[in-house]
């Protein structure tokens, strides 16, 4: 029993960003965390800058996968953030075979066969692809301030407005081809102070995804605001998968 603990190797950490994001966002709290981490980073960032516009929620996803699948981590636990819940539910599904866990940060989690927008109640499902459509998907300085960071210093939410990077509006609308609940333990961080993703509408996404919930006072970003309490949720959760497994 001894040797086949010690023989088995560790489950890591993949952190998927939100809209707009980058893999920058998560240094706080991969850098710390006892276990291999790779943050993953969306098309169209740092030396990669070319449009998104055309890209599908498939492209995205490949794009993603490409970087888990160079990494030399067998089993490793999904973190995702935000926009990042949609983009996570079709890669554990693709890659079942290495997915142990599903961690979803203030994360938006359609029903089955959904897409983003479609997670949302009927008025905003029908107005958020307007928008984008007539105004793109960067949204106003103060908007992002508002909404993103909430909590952060005026540095943070200074870097946050700088760093933001359009995304293509089909990986907005398109619909996942997976299911919302998967057969892998989940955990539903929800965050009591978001103003972006108000904690009701969370209540609705930790349920499309049948996952447990954990509470966190911290606005729309934990990663820049509260790191040491998320890192803390994020390795108490890893440890039981660890144990289940």
């Amino acid at each position: 029993m001894e040797k086949a603990l010690k023989d088995r190797k560790p489950i890591g950490y993949v952190f998927i960003p939100g809209a707009g994001l980058d893999a920058q966002i998560w240094d706080r709290v991969a850098g710390e965390l006892p276990a291999p981490c790779l943050t993953v980073d969306y098309p169209g960032r740092g030396t990669n800058n070319g449009g998104t516009s055309r890209l599908s929620l498939k492209d995205y996803c490949a794009h993603v996968k490409e970087q888990i699948r160079s990494w030399d981590v067998e089993k490793f636990i999904l973190v995702t953030h935000s926009l990042g819940g949609v983009l996570g539910l079709s890669i554990a599904d693709e890659m079942a075979d290495r997915v142990a866990g599903f961690a979803a940060i203030g994360a938006v989690i359609p029903a089955s066969g959904g897409s983003f927008t479609s997670a949302f109640p009927s008025g905003q499902r029908l107005l958020l692809p307007l928008m984008m459509r007539l105004f793109g998907t960067k949204p106003p300085e103060q908007a992002i301030r508002r909404g993103l960071c909430s909590d952060l210093t005026e540095e943070q939410a200074d870097e946050i407005v700088r760093r933001f990077t359009p995304e293509s509006i089909r990986v907005y609308t398109d619909r996942v081809e997976a299911a919302s609940r998967l057969q892998v333990p989940s955990l539903y961080i929800k965050l009591g102070q978001d103003q972006e993703l108000k904690p009701g509408l969370q209540d609705k996404m930790a349920g499309n995804l049948g996952a447990r919930v954990e509470r966190l006072e911290s606005g729309h970003m934990p990663m820049l605001s509260h790191p040491d309490e998320l890192r803390q949720l994020l390795q108490k959760f890893g440890t039981s998968v660890s144990a289940a497994g």
